[in-house]
């Protein structure tokens, strides 16, 4: 049977934010984000029988987790893709739930990687075959992509740009953006570069942060706190681990995973309110939007262009401000459906998309290796 509406996001929360400072420990802003959550809920510890988590911190990041806020869980889950695991994540947990396996699901990550020295913390490395050419460790990975995409379709640094400026103006709406002051394509354009053609604002964020995700039957769900937001579809795919490997720097497994999504939601991209796409890079962005649907392929620079995934433009996409502008702990799947949970249950005040009652998530993992997919909808939706 299709999951399609059999389990709901029923609490979330986020830990601090941005730069939490000396003394804190990844595992103490899962602690913070979990009982956010369980609040947001109006559920208790006890509740949780299933762990779901990814760390670059931790081997055994659901035991550690497990051990550190004392649950016992029935059902745990360390599926590992990049950032990309929490969306996964959410997909197994409605699968198990739907199983019997477990009936409430914490899915938590937490980050100190800036309060721990402003660099990326990565359980991955570059392969021995790639590390002769000296690639900046992933950003080298998604120029490749870029470079390969201008070349191919006429994309511009302009356009990129442009997908950074729309996550800033959507990050000025949002309090808990970690940088909110005024860009502009100028001002992209002119920033240092890091590994050409993508300069620093092309780039996102080093924060520090986390999340926390509450998952459980629908059934039980329409009886909790917050409105039930329902896994209408989901998919995953992988077609490569290593850069070299890609098949087409201009496509990704976002091409699969999303049909996969759509079908099990029984809707299309056309149906999409608000579009939640893991922005680590600007090209990111436009490959997303393409491989998704919203545009043809190579068509992606121009749908970004000219306000178009601003704050009142035809799509509403990263409406947190994106890994961009708002948080980038690292892995940043799981803040991806924060946001998404928030904007179908209204909750998202200047930044609220109306009527969005149909949610895309998309995690993306590696580099442009994992992809996973996830369709939430409000209960006018089932």
């Amino acid at each position: 049977m299709s999951p399609r509406g059999r389990a709901a996001i029923v609490g979330v929360a986020e830990s601090d934010l941005g730069e939490v400072g000396p003394g804190l420990t990844p595992l103490d802003l899962i602690g913070q984000a979990t009982f956010r959550a369980l609040d947001d809920a109006g559920l208790e510890k006890e509740d949780v029988d299933g762990l779901f988590s990814a760390s670059a911190y931790y081997h055994m990041p659901t035991l550690s987790m497990g051990e550190y806020l004392g649950i016992r869980p029935r059902y745990s889950d360390a599926t590992s893709m990049g950032g990309s695991s929490f969306v996964s994540h959410l997909f197994h947990a409605a699968v198990a739930i739907d199983a019997g396996l477990c009936e409430v699901a914490l899915i938590a990550y937490g980050s100190t990687q800036r309060s721990s020295g402003g660099r990326l913390v990565s359980g991955s490395e570059t392969l021995p075959y790639e590390a002769p050419y000296r690639p900046r460790y992933p950003v080298s990975m998604y120029a490749l992509a870029a470079s390969r995409h201008m070349y191919e379709y006429g994309t511009t640094r302009e356009q990129l740009a442009e997908v950074a400026v729309a996550a800033r103006e959507w990050a000025k709406l949002n309090p808990k953006a970690f940088v909110r002051d005024d860009l502009s394509v100028e001002d992209v354009l002119d920033s240092r570069m890091i590994s050409s053609p993508l300069s620093v604002l092309d780039c996102c964020l080093v924060t520090d942060g986390g999340g926390a995700v509450l998952v459980t039957s629908s059934e039980r769900a329409r009886d909790l706190r917050k409105p039930p937001v329902y896994l209408l579809g989901a998919g995953e795919a992988h077609w490569h681990r290593n850069i070299s490997q890609m098949p087409d720097l201009t496509v990704s497994a976002a091409a699969e995973s999303g049909p996969q999504a759509y079908r099990m939601a029984k809707l299309g991209p056309e149906a999409v309110n608000v579009a939640l796409l893991y922005d680590a890079f600007t090209i990111n962005t436009v490959l997303f939007l393409e491989d998704l649907g919203f545009c043809e392929k190579g068509e992606g620079g121009a749908f970004v262009s000219g306000g178009r995934i601003s704050p009142g433009g035809e799509l509403a996409v990263n409406t947190n401000g994106g890994g961009l502008s708002y948080n980038h702990p690292g892995m940043y799947g799981l803040l991806l459906l924060v946001e998404a949970a928030r904007q179908v249950r209204g909750e998202c005040g200047e930044r609220q998309v109306a009527g969005a009652n149909v949610a895309l998530v998309h995690g993306n993992g590696g580099v442009l290796s994992s992809q996973v997919s996830a369709v939430l909808g409000s209960e006018e939706t089932l």
